[in-house]
């Protein structure tokens, strides 16, 4: 076999093989630092430029998703402004989601006191996966330990994110 037919077919093995870049699957389908929530399989992932940066499992609200009202329990869906982590006296740490938008607050969505958030002081002794075998929270994203919260809290710090998506379940 001659070198240029060699090389050829080396070059379009590579190419086939080549990964694709990270925004053609997976959760990170903007190019911004912003904290992607996916309803359906109880993940939240920190992107960055695209790429997953790190993995939580998490518990939603006890209504399930799709938030309207105050009090429903339910995880809100759609894109949201996200609050830096402030110390709570329940959580730990809690990074206040802005729900609902302006746009969905005239169409009549009500409530607050939505955000990313640890363990309930109660429940921080437990191990993390009793924390999160049944969605409890009231709507809320909720992590399975305080060190999960702390390294989550971090990440926005340094990454100044401001923006969490709550994917629609499939």
């Amino acid at each position: 076999m001659n070198l240029p037919i060699l090389t050829t077919m080396l070059l379009s093995s590579i190419i086939a093989v080549a990964p694709r870049p990270a925004q053609a699957f997976g959760p990170c389908r903007s190019t911004d630092e912003r904290v992607v929530v996916e309803l359906d399989r109880h993940l939240l992932t920190l992107c960055a430029q695209g790429k997953p940066v790190e993995q939580f499992e998490v518990r939603l609200g006890r209504g399930g998703v799709g938030k309207r009202k105050e009090g429903d329990g339910k995880t809100p869906v759609g894109v949201y402004p996200l609050g830096m982590p402030r110390k709570s006296s329940t959580y730990g740490l809690f990074a206040p989601i802005g729900y609902p938008t302006p746009g969905q607050r005239q169409q009549g969505y009500s409530g607050g006191g939505v955000g990313i958030h640890g363990p309930h002081r109660r429940a921080a002794w437990l191990p993390g996966w009793m924390v999160n075998a049944l969605d409890t929270s009231d709507g809320c994203v909720g992590l399975a330990t305080d060190a999960d919260m702390q390294r989550v809290a971090r990440w926005l710090r340094t990454a100044k994110v401001g923006v969490v998506e709550c994917n629609h379940p499939t």
